[in-house]
């Protein structure tokens, strides 16, 4: 029966629809409207292919200019290809003015604008918008809205919708209701999600800021800005926050038994970034075994990365209950040892200066806190053992291979100098004399 109703209801539709053709057909003034919509479109037409290129030229910075302004000019420049079909839908209206002046009815030129409105809307979804979730609201709703508007039954759609209430539970609410839920809840996280965005990329780069203070804010400003985007949904589709108590004891009740670990992961984190002591860009190593440089700090654990690419999730609360040794690559410098060994031939006295010389050559060496110190070691049952000790900033590993370019330097200082570095020897004394041919 209701299959039957809809169908009625279609029929008499696309017979209205005939009508008002075959009137627009008939009519002089809508023939007189038909050439002013084509008179608007070639004007349109001709005005953007003379602006274009200037538009283009005024809105595109260079390529290495960062700043605000030439972020706002990009973004500007994004929706140029809207000109044509914004260019029409003014000319259009100033047509529209013009008929109803004269023949007091413009439906036929009035059409034409919705249509020039559609095009830009689909222009808008088709080629401007690159946000994913944005596009699949735009392609499923928005452009439908605005074919609907254009058609001239938008209002007539909207009732029907509005009418049609969906059960769920104790709760309904119609499907017109859900889809402006959709769109308003869409575009107002969207926007939050942008403007953390931005935040974020302001505040990293504050460089006079210490790296944990600069994640604790980036994290604070997040929840605050889509704590803000949920009231601003919740308010503008008229949903009462008290009706959420009930839903808030429930989460309360989770984090005190079920959650507990993500509350106490959470908790770990904040307390991590307000003391600084293990933050993005430091080589840390737990109990655990787990080693690596942090590359992202969460809500919930610490990402490091291996030397060889691998990631490791580690909770924020091994980080407080366990201990951690800091590296700190991110600026502290460490000290390694290079050891070796030179032939009992050797004048050992000389060794030290020769090796200190070579070692401070190397461009990662450092001389604060300490230069390269060469030391004896022992006497080993090949030769005379020595290491040198040298300060870098970093890890020695991954990116650097601080102990490998130290060795190379070691050997080729010795090699010029004469001096040999000694291998095992071994006196094999036999009991019995060797078998004679």
């Amino acid at each position: 029966m209701e299959g039957s109703v809809i169908v009625d209801k279609t029929l008499e539709k696309l017979a209205e629809f005939w009508e008002i053709a075959q009137g627009w057909l008939l009519s002089p003034a809508a023939w007189s409207q038909f050439a002013l919509l084509v008179v608007a479109y070639l004007v349109a037409l001709y005005a953007a292919k003379k602006l274009r290129p200037l538009l283009e030229k005024l809105l595109t910075p260079a390529l290495d200019a960062e700043s605000y302004v030439a972020r706002a000019r990009r973004f500007v420049a994004m929706f140029l290809p809207l000109l044509l079909p914004l260019l029409a839908y003014a000319f259009t209206g100033i047509g529209e003015s013009a008929t109803r002046a004269m023949f007091g009815s413009g439906a036929v030129i009035a059409f034409g604008k919705r249509v020039f409105l559609f095009l830009a809307v689909r222009i808008l979804v088709r080629e401007i918008i690159k946000d994913p979730v944005m596009a699949v609201l735009g392609k499923y709703i928005l452009v439908p809205v605005a074919g609907l508007y254009a058609l001239g039954i938008l209002d007539e759609v909207m009732a029907y919708l509005d009418g049609t209430v969906v059960p769920l539970g104790n709760l309904s609410f119609s499907v017109l209701f859900a889809i402006r839920f959709v769109l308003v809840a869409g575009a107002i996280f969207w926007l939050g999600r942008w403007s953390n965005d931005q935040s974020s990329q302001f505040i990293k780069a504050q460089d006079d800021m210490r790296p944990a203070m600069r994640e604790l804010i980036a994290k604070t400003l997040e929840i605050g800005i889509f704590g803000i985007a949920f009231l601003l949904v919740m308010n503008i589709m008229g949903i009462s926050l008290t009706s959420l108590a009930v839903l808030t004891g429930v989460i309360g009740v989770g984090l005190g038994f079920g959650l507990q670990k993500i509350a106490s992961n959470f908790i770990s984190g904040v307390i991590l970034l307000l003391e600084g002591q293990a933050t993005v860009g430091d080589y840390v190593e737990l109990d655990g075994g787990e080693a690596g440089t942090i590359i992202k700090m969460t809500a919930r654990a610490t990402i490091l990365e291996t030397y060889d690419g691998r990631w490791i999730v580690v909770p924020n609360e091994d980080f407080i209950t366990t201990r951690v040794v800091n590296y700190s690559d991110s600026g502290s410098a460490n000290r390694y040892e290079a050891p070796f060994s030179v032939s009992y031939d050797t004048d050992i006295n000389l060794v030290p200066d020769i090796i200190e010389k070579a070692v401070a050559k190397h461009p990662g060496v450092l001389n604060d806190p300490f230069p390269p110190d060469c030391e004896l070691r022992g006497f080993g049952e090949s030769g005379v053992d020595f290491a040198v000790e040298f300060w870098v900033e970093g890890i020695d590993d991954g990116r650097n291979k601080f102990t490998s370019d130290v060795l190379f330097l070691i050997w080729n200082a010795l090699r010029d100098e004469g001096i040999t570095i000694p291998y095992p020897q071994r006196v094999v004394e036999l009991k019995t004399p060797l078998p004679t041919a």
